[in-house]
């Protein structure tokens, strides 16, 4: 929800301030390791109960995830390369923090609720893993109700809210859920409407290629009627 709505905004005002951090020295990449850094100090944090040093930490890890690409830009060094290792650490970061808090659950919570924060990493990673498949295919799959930074700003809040943060991680997961459906339905819509055109794309290279063979038969067939009328004797 937030790249479709805010995403371009976001980016626009913080274009001065990667300008800024550009004529420091400090490159895209250099702003992705911290935000890693950050996000390994928030989950160790969060798993030893620091709730409040985690939730400062979290912010310091979103910090250079949104800062990243307005300094790429601003040097001009925005290159797939680096769209892929801010990829690859985005689903790092949410790997460490939600093991953070499986790890704080584990120590304070009685049961299986250290499993929770486990099944909404696997959904975010189910959403994550529709988008690329689906860009790799050449579809739309953008959106839905819990992504990334929606996931971000509720676990801030449980956080923040202790009291409530079990419960937070389960509206996280249901959310998410209705996420990867939503992608899921729009990529199969699009899919579902390119079928037709790719299927008759390949009847027709089908045809083109039944007839070349044709045409290839055919010239073979006239060079050995060719030969054989030079070979005939005389009568």
């Amino acid at each position: 929800m937030f790249d479709g709505r805010f995403r371009a905004e976001a980016e626009r005002t913080l274009k001065p301030v990667g300008q800024s951090l550009k004529r420091t020295g400090i490159t895209a990449d250099h702003l992705t390791l911290l935000g890693i850094l950050m996000a390994l100090a928030a989950s160790v944090a969060i798993g030893n109960g620091a709730l409040r040093l985690g939730l400062l930490l979290l912010v310091l890890t979103a910090l250079p995830d949104l800062l990243d690409g307005a300094v790429a830009k601003a040097s001009g060094t925005a290159s797939t390369r680096g769209a892929f290792f801010d990829s690859v650490a985005d689903r790092f970061t949410d790997a460490l923090l939600f093991g953070g808090v499986a790890w704080y659950l584990a120590t304070t919570q009685p049961g299986r609720l250290a499993v929770l924060p486990m099944a909404v990493l696997g959904a975010s990673m189910l959403i994550s893993y529709e988008r690329a498949k689906a860009e790799a295919l050449g579809f739309h799959a953008k959106g839905g109700l819990m992504e990334r930074a929606e996931r971000l700003i509720a676990l801030g809040i449980g956080l923040l809210f202790n009291q409530f943060l079990v419960p937070i991680l389960w509206i996280m997961l249901v959310l998410t859920l209705v996420t990867a459906g939503q992608r899921f339905a729009k990529v199969w819509a699009q899919a579902t409407q390119a079928t037709p055109v790719l299927a008759s794309r390949g009847t027709m290279r089908t045809r083109a290629r039944t007839r070349a063979q044709d045409r290839r038969v055919a010239r073979s067939t006239t060079r050995q009627v060719r030969r054989r009328t030079q070979l005939r004797p005389p009568r």
